[in-house]
């Protein structure tokens, strides 16, 4: 009869297993499809008595209902276990994540002293808070020397002999008062200068200066090394120029400037159609120098030279606005990827 075979088929409802999706999709064309065993129970339906109809009718849909539970919860168990055995990681964002670049800064600073490790330089840092000692006095700027207002200062509150390091210079004297010759370095940092900022000067900006003493050292050392960068740097037919200048820390003092690699020297807008661009300054270590860091200045002699990373950054790759390089605009750092 139909009553007993909607309460085998009930009973056995219950106990529907299944070990994939598709045994599931199997269960469910079996009972529910249109040729399955549902669709056959409601034709015999449409023979039994009127009289019975309402009571079958509800077992039927009981057994129905029954029937739908047990597959969707046997397809919801199977789908979690496949979801926990892959190698998802469901607290990952949706989003790309896109692989950011090196600052335009990064790249050329360690473009410079890459090339000044090749010629033999080691690195050597120091503090950003300086005292008046490192930064001035050591370096040749006697407390009433007229060279102290080339560089305007930052000081720390309440403590006058405390500053914002003008440049790395600071850097270097530690470094002699600690090591005897020979020496030959490069400090890399960030310095600071009470500057209004604007497309052409900042507040703060980056540095490299280098600094080798030993016995013997002469100028014609300090050239050729640095005909040797400016050709690393900016390509194999650069040439430089040297100008007199004047640095409290170094005798004889020079600028440097090299060929306009844009025009190849022939004058642009650029170089301001002089052929030439200054990158730096350098010379001959001041005796005062060497005597006031622990150094005989009659036994030893050497040379320094520093130039602003920003400044190179400009002329490799014409960037004409220094806020540029702190700002982090994702559109303007973007640029470098392919400089790395």
């Amino acid at each position: 009869m139909i009553k007993d075979k909607i309460q085998s088929l009930l009973a056995e409802a219950d106990t529907l297993q299944a070990t994939n999706l598709d045994e599931v999709e199997a269960l469910r064309i079996k009972y529910l499809s249109r040729k399955g065993i549902m669709n056959a129970l409601m034709e015999e339906f449409r023979q039994v008595p009127p009289e019975s109809k309402r009571e079958i009718g509800q077992a039927i849909n009981q057994l129905k209902e029954t029937l739908q539970r047990r597959l969707t919860d046997l397809r919801e168990s199977l789908e979690c276990q496949a979801d926990s055995s892959s190698d998802f990681d469901l607290t990952r964002t949706p989003y790309p994540i896109h692989l950011g670049s090196r600052h335009p800064l990064t790249i050329v600073r360690q473009q410079i002293t890459d090339i000044f490790s090749r010629l033999g330089f080691i690195l050597a840092d120091g503090p950003e808070i300086e005292d008046d000692w490192h930064v001035f006095t050591s370096m040749n700027f006697p407390a009433d020397h007229p060279a102290r207002d080339m560089q305007d200062t930052f000081f720390i509150q309440r403590h006058p002999d405390i500053v914002l390091r003008t440049h790395t210079s600071s850097v270097q004297s530690r470094v002699m008062e600690t090591t005897q010759p020979p020496i030959r370095v490069i400090c890399p940092g960030r310095v600071y200068r009470n500057e209004a900022i604007s497309a052409r000067a900042h507040c703060f900006f980056h540095q490299v200066e280098g600094l080798y003493i030993d016995r013997h050292v002469t100028f014609a050392d300090l050239k050729q090394v640095l005909l040797t960068f400016a050709r690393e740097m900016f390509g194999p037919d650069t040439k430089i120029r040297l100008r007199p200048s004047y640095f409290p820390f170094t005798e004889p003092s020079a600028e440097m400037d090299i060929s306009c690699h844009l025009c190849g020297g022939e004058g642009c807008a650029f170089c301001k159609h002089t052929g030439w661009v200054e990158i730096l300054g350098c010379g001959m270590v001041d005796p005062a120098v060497l005597d006031a860091n622990g150094i005989d200045s009659k036994e030893y002699t050497g040379y320094a030279f520093g130039m602003g990373v920003e400044r190179i950054a400009n002329l490799k790759y014409r960037v004409s606005d220094l806020r540029l390089f702190s700002e982090n605009d994702v559109r303007f750092l973007t640029q470098f990827t392919s400089a790395q």
